[in-house]
């Protein structure tokens, strides 16, 4: 396999104490499919050249193999870097059948003892991202499946580091967030345990008064994944990872790609078309973003860190040692608000504006819910109303009723972030870089001090521009 890298990255490389810990190890990954799973498995395997193999947690679908899907996958732009350095990438692939959602995983036995008897690193990455999913499956996919990896991780030979990659938003019911773990709200077990034998139109009529003070099933089940982490880590080289909002990249390995409109990238793409133009936001409020390149560096060096750490067998690691927590944040060291946020978005979006706009661009943040609904109601339903009545009547399909139905339901299970912040620490994330080598500060930068906002901001909007819209560049090329 054509593993050489060129210019002086192969030299660079050679120096890497990140990248040498993967030299000849196989890698566990769930989450593959997903955005920070591209991008893990991207830089894996372009700046850990060494590694043996990357087994992927891949569930069947029909019509549609698991060779087919995992084609779809690479020919992807964020692998263009990795395609011209190392051509025949894939063959460092495995995939291993298997479901989040059921007991085992899913996966067969033949697979788990290949899994058992083969993997060093494991990172656990897949979820249910869904706000609004129901209790039940928000449950299996992100408790229950932490347990049956974790109980994978166990049985694992070989292991050296599991990596549990969770959200900084896991205990959003607290306004300071530090690097620790808190007590769940209820046990993961227990959790579990109610998923899996109530009805679940019973368990769908109880679920608000579970969550209790948190917004959504996301959030609430990751922090019972978290309890699950605490209690079946003991033993296990295993740390938890917390990145805060994620965004696209912003140097590598494409400037700006992103796959997804999560969070404030659905809002700043509405924004572009002009069909959003006022949000439910405090201005003044801290936004806690990062670019998923620097998440992807940290989950690395924690994977580097926790190896390092637990260099003896894991079944003599003390048994009341907690993991390791980091969490992943922009705000303790270059915080940023929605106001400035847009500011920056509204002038790179201006200098070259899409070229799909439905109205002239007018963005308003509204913290007061009173003048919202009332600006909501007159910049929005009523002129889709309006438009659609002119489109029937023309004899084509209604259009904008539709689209901020949809916009609607996004801003309602996302305003509880929007209108809030937090004060989060990562002392341990700062103090892990400070500890890399030069070039491993180089190659897995993940210093939020490095980030600069203004150029960031250039970047993500071409990205907007380029892989969710497959916009046009022409209005006028953005320079960073």
């Amino acid at each position: 396999m054509a593993e050489k890298l060129k210019g002086g990255v192969e030299d660079d490389l050679s120096e890497s104490q990140i990248s040498k810990i993967f030299v000849g190890a196989t890698v566990f990954l769930t989450g593959g499919t997903g955005f920070l799973g591209k991008l893990l498995i991207e830089k894996l395997l372009r700046c850990c050249p060494a590694i043996k193999k990357i087994y992927l947690l891949t569930r069947a679908k029909k019509n549609k193999s698991i060779l087919k899907r995992l084609q779809e996958q690479f020919d992807d732009a964020v692998f263009d870097t990795l395609r011209k350095e190392v051509p025949d990438f894939i063959e460092k692939i495995g995939v291993i059948e298997g479901d989040m959602v059921e007991l085992n995983l899913g996966i067969s036995d033949e697979d788990r003892t290949k899994l058992i008897n083969e993997v060093n690193f494991i990172f656990h990455g897949a979820a249910t991202l869904r706000f609004d999913e129901s209790l039940k499956t928000a449950v299996k996919i992100n408790v229950r499946g932490t347990r049956e990896i974790l109980n994978l991780a166990r049985a694992c030979k070989k292991l050296r580091a599991h990596v549990h990659i969770s959200t900084a938003y896991s205990n959003c019911t607290r306004k300071d967030i530090d690097e620790v773990f808190y007590e769940s709200v209820i046990p993961g077990e227990k959790l579990i345990e109610i998923a899996e034998y109530m009805d679940e139109k019973l368990l769908n009529a109880i679920t608000p008064g579970l969550l209790g003070d948190y917004p959504n099933t996301y959030v609430y089940t990751k922090a019972a994944a978290e309890d699950i982490v605490r209690t079946y880590s003991k033993v296990l080289p295993v740390a938890l990872f917390r990145p805060s909002i994620v965004l696209s990249t912003y140097k590598e390995p494409v400037p700006g790609w992103t796959d997804n409109l999560y969070g404030p990238t659905g809002a700043i793409v509405g924004m572009a078309v002009r069909l959003l133009r006022v949000l439910n936001c405090d201005p003044k409020a801290v936004a806690d973003m990062i670019p998923g390149d620097f998440v992807v560096n940290g989950c690395l060096a924690v994977a580097w860190k926790t190896a390092k750490t637990y260099l003896r067998n894991h079944e003599e690691t003390p048994v009341d040692q907690l993991p390791m927590v980091y969490n992943s944040v922009s705000s303790v060291e270059k915080p940023i608000t929605y106001e400035l946020f847009v500011k920056y978005t509204k002038a790179y979006d201006l200098e070259a504006p899409s070229t799909k706009p439905i109205y002239p661009y007018l963005f308003i943040l509204m913290p007061y819910a009173f003048f919202y609904r009332l600006l909501n109601l007159v910049l929005h339903w009523i002129p889709a109303y309006i438009v659609d009545a002119f489109l029937v009547t023309i004899g084509k399909k209604r259009m904008l009723v539709k689209a901020y139905t949809k916009i609607a339901k996004f801003i309602a299970v996302t305003d509880y972030f929007r209108i809030r912040e937090w004060k989060f620490s990562n002392d341990n994330t700062q103090k892990l870089f400070k500890e890399l080598c030069d070039v491993d500060k180089r190659t897995f930068n993940f210093d939020v001090s490095s980030l600069d906002w203004k150029e960031y901001f250039i970047i993500y909007i071409k990205g907007l521009r380029q892989y969710i819209l497959t916009d046009s560049l022409k209005t006028k090329t953005l320079k960073v």
